[in-house]
């Protein structure tokens, strides 16, 4: 419901004397409206409080629809109601009787509006926080029904109600009106938290318990803002991703909790992304310094190689053959069928795991008989090697400077550069990321005795600010931070006298604009990218539109047999769940003593569900937790206790 001028409406409800809607509508007659957009952000400045969103969007209100759940006869009752009435409907609004906040869409058939406000929800009497949670929740299920698309929900509570850190003192989650939990139920997420400003309402008075005319303490409310989240799809399988190795072309199918994380062009030049951002800062900073050349052209997502062509060229990677994306063809087109786009025609089936018949022919009796040789003469020739989802940009930089070097072109002292997504299969943690960018950097880089302290020195220089360290382990240089862990490494190859940088851009994105969670970097909320479209310098807060994400924490146990493969079970919980599981620990493993069932072991693990992009319910939480269950027995024939 739009007026004709272009302004919004806004609807009232739970109105008792009207005296709220009333001072609301004479500002919104003096052409201001300072009553909704207030700047004073409580979340704003405090360390330790999640920073909100204040004034992305200016908002403009033209017209007042009020509403109360009373009659005519029993709202006039109030003092100064017939006065409050008057002045709305005289400044061009309208006022409703008998509408039930929690039936909105049967008491306002047909309507729309920009911003619904309930202010003091309260049953009435001394109704206890269980009762009032519920009618904070079927208003929230109520409001969604008539709220535009991008539209606002502004609740006011008497300070410690909300349940939030806002509240000051806190009350205990129990004792509380648990507003996140309440809206989440309603796929709203939380916004902003503002002071109730009643200073400005001129007349305001509220009606406070049973519309007695004994007003609330509304000097310390708390207005919360509320909004729909941008839904995020779920994971499904790409099915005709094609790249071009050499020759041969091919499509496969791409892992289904994978899907999400391709082809979305963060590194792309016109891009405002934060890991762009990032990659342009650590660049330009190193080249006051350093020579650098970043290869323009995009690298191919898959590759061909095998573990231990992998393990030898990726110092940081212990296991290549569990942690990388294994895809064994079924059926390689051929130069007849290059150029068809019939699936039935090409690749039509991949799978995961080694490259091989299997891990024990890969890693087991191969190695222990020393091939090493005969391992170097078979990959020359393409023998046991397979196609794999690139875990590093190591290989292709290898293949980048072999070309170099087959052109006879002359190595200066450059950094070569080069950028791009990168796969690993990592269990599920707070910072363990599937997918991330990556930012190589390889060359001879400038003629010094000890290269690897010197750019150490200019990368902690430029970082040490941001609470960047290094640390010596495994014959690398580590870049770590806290909470992230390890953030990238540095490497002298002595054979060569190469120096290698290798950094995880997302990691350093998050830490860099004080990002709380690595899948905000994924969100396809408008509010995420809008934040960086100025490309603020590094070390500008990201402000979160979703303040306070609540998590819920669900056990799991099954049996499982000797063919279990933990790998799978997080790639499983991963797709399940859309990557809404933050963390999973293995707390418990049980091996029974009966004779019959020694082959079997019973495994616990802890799942925590959180969002930070979308509103996550106690309702969907449990929802996605019962259907990873029975994902569990469906397509890993385990059997759930």
């Amino acid at each position: 419901m739009t007026t004709s001028a272009g302004g919004k409406v806004v609807l009232l409800v739970g109105e008792g004397n009207f005296s709220y809607s009333a001072a609301m509508s004479c500002v919104i007659a003096l052409g201001t409206d300072d009553i909704i957009r207030v700047s004073d952000d409580i979340t704003k400045g405090n360390d330790d409080i999640t920073k909100g969103n204040v004034d992305i969007t200016r908002r403009t209100y033209s017209r007042i629809t009020a509403t109360c759940l009373q009659t005519r006869e029993e709202a006039l009752r109030h003092n100064g109601c017939a006065r409050n009435i008057h002045t709305i409907i005289h400044t061009g609004g309208e006022v409703l009787f008998e509408v039930d906040c929690t039936r909105l869409l049967d008491c306002l058939p047909g309507r729309q509006f920009d911003c619904v406000i309930f202010n003091f929800p309260h049953c009435g009497r001394k109704s206890g926080v269980k009762k009032n949670r519920l009618l904070l929740k079927h208003f929230f299920l109520s409001c969604v029904e008539v709220l535009k698309g991008e539209g606002e929900v502004l609740v006011s509570l008497c300070n410690g109600q909300g349940g939030t850190p806002a509240d000051r003192p806190m009350r205990e989650w129990h004792n509380s009106w648990q507003v996140i939990a309440m809206a989440a139920e309603a796929g709203l997420i939380l916004n902003e938290v503002r002071p109730f400003d009643w200073v400005k309402l001129e007349g305001y008075q509220s009606t406070g318990y049973r519309s007695q005319d004994k007003g609330f303490l509304v000097e310390l409310g708390l207005t919360h803002v509320f909004s729909r989240n941008v839904l995020s799809s779920t994971p499904q399988r790409k099915e005709m991703t094609q790249h071009s190795l050499g020759e041969l072309a091919l499509t496969y199918h791409i892992p289904a909790e994978l899907s999400n994380y391709i082809d979305r062009g963060f590194l792309s030049t016109s891009s405002v992304h934060p890991v762009r951002l990032v990659q342009d800062f650590l660049v330009q900073a190193l080249e006051v310094e350093w020579l650098v050349s970043i290869v323009a052209e995009p690298l191919p997502l898959l590759i061909r190689s095998s573990p231990q062509r992998l393990k030898a060229c990726c110092p940081d990677m212990l296991d290549t053959s569990a942690h990388c994306y294994w895809l064994h063809p079924t059926h390689t087109p051929s130069e007849a069928l290059k150029h068809t786009h019939t699936l039935d025609d090409l690749l039509t089936d991949t799978h995961i795991g080694c490259p091989t018949g299997g891990e024990g022919e890969e890693d087991g009796e191969g190695e222990e008989d020393g091939e090493g040789e005969e391992d170097g003469e078979g990959e020359e020739d393409g023998e046991g090697d397979g196609y794999v989802l690139r875990p590093s940009l190591l290989p292709q930089m290898e293949e980048i400077l072999r070309e170099k070097a087959k052109q006879r072109e002359e190595r200066k002292e450059v950094l070569l550069g080069a950028s791009g997504l990168v796969l690993q299969r990592v269990p599920i943690g707070p910072w363990a990321l599937p997918a991330f960018h990556q930012l190589l950097l390889r060359g001879p880089g400038p003629k010094a005795s000890q290269p690897i302290p010197a750019l150490g020195q200019s990368l902690k220089r430029l970082l040490a600010p941001y609470g960047v360290c290094q640390a010596d382990e495994q014959g690398l240089v580590w870049l770590t931070a806290k909470p992230m862990g390890r953030l990238g490494w540095l490497w002298a190859d002595d054979v060569t006298d190469d120096i290698t940088v290798c950094l995880n851009l997302d990691l350093l994105a998050s830490l860099l604009y004080s990002i709380p969670d690595w899948r905000l970097l994924w969100s396809p909320d408008h509010r995420f990218l809008s934040q960086f479209l100025h490309r603020p310098f590094p070390g500008q807060p990201f402000r979160p539109f979703s303040l306070f994400p609540l998590s819920f924490v669900y056990d799991i146990s099954f049996w499982a047999g000797p063919d279990w493969h933990e790998a799978e079970f997080h790639a499983l919980v991963r797709k399940a769940s859309g990557e809404t599981v933050e963390d999973m620990t293995l707390i418990d493993t049980y091996i029974p003593n009966t004779h019959t069932d020694l082959r079997k072991i019973s495994y616990c693990y802890r799942l925590t569900y959180r969002s930070h992009t979308h509103a996550l319910s106690h309702t969907h939480a449990l929802k996605l937790h019962t259907q990873l269950q029975s994902l569990l027995s469906t397509c890993m024939h385990l059997i759930v206790r």
